[in-house]
């Protein structure tokens, strides 16, 4: 079943009226026409099977120019996620339906023992059509890392980012807690992520 009730925003004041009222609310700010907005938007609505209805606000950034001055906004699409009418946190890019779905059931980041260490931040610059990111993506899933995946292909003002910060272009690249690796080196990955390879 679908969990997204989905609301255009028109201002940061009508934003602020629904999320006052409700206990968890999510605005999602896109670019309309920006592919990788389309991408969000559409990996949020593929989400099923969470265990409580969520309201989805949208507001346009073309159209809507008071809501991410407000937040520490600096690109599009951000998630940003509210408790009790107070901004908890945000989430850049285009993330697949499982990290959404893990951010709407609160599985994100959060860890049942007090002792156990919160998950380094993980981000791989990938593109579709490459075998080893797919390769690298399905070796972190397989032990339950979490991801932001960014498509260097649709984007190039990311693709620079990366080749800035790691003087490489090819892909795939995965960044942790801000050091980069190149292509898929599981020695490196297991090292700085704890995983017993």
């Amino acid at each position: 079943f679908r969990v997204m009730n989905i609301v255009n925003i028109e201002s940061h004041e009508a934003m602020l009226k629904i999320v006052r009222n409700d206990k968890k609310a999510y605005l999602l700010l896109v670019r309309k026409g920006s592919d990788i907005s389309e991408c969000a938007l559409n990996n949020i609505q593929k989400v099923t099977g969470v265990k409580e209805e969520i309201n989805l606000l949208v507001a346009d950034v073309n159209q809507v120019h008071d809501i991410h001055p407000n937040y520490p906004v600096d690109s599009v699409p951000t998630l940003i996620e509210f408790k009790n009418g107070e901004f908890k946190n945000l989430y850049k890019g285009c993330n697949d339906d499982q990290y959404y779905k893990s951010i709407f059931e609160n599985t994100f980041y959060t860890t049942t023992n007090s002792y156990e260490k919160p998950q380094k931040r993980v981000v791989v610059y990938s593109t579709p059509t490459c075998s080893w990111c797919t390769t690298l993506k399905n070796y972190l899933k397989e032990h339950n890392i979490k991801y932001r995946d960014i498509n260097v292909s649709q984007d190039q003002r990311v693709a620079e980012e990366m080749v800035k910060k790691s003087g490489q272009q090819g892909v795939p690249q995965t960044e942790i807690n801000g050091k980069m690796i190149i292509g898929f080196d599981k020695a490196k990955i297991n090292q700085l992520l704890g995983i017993k390879g």
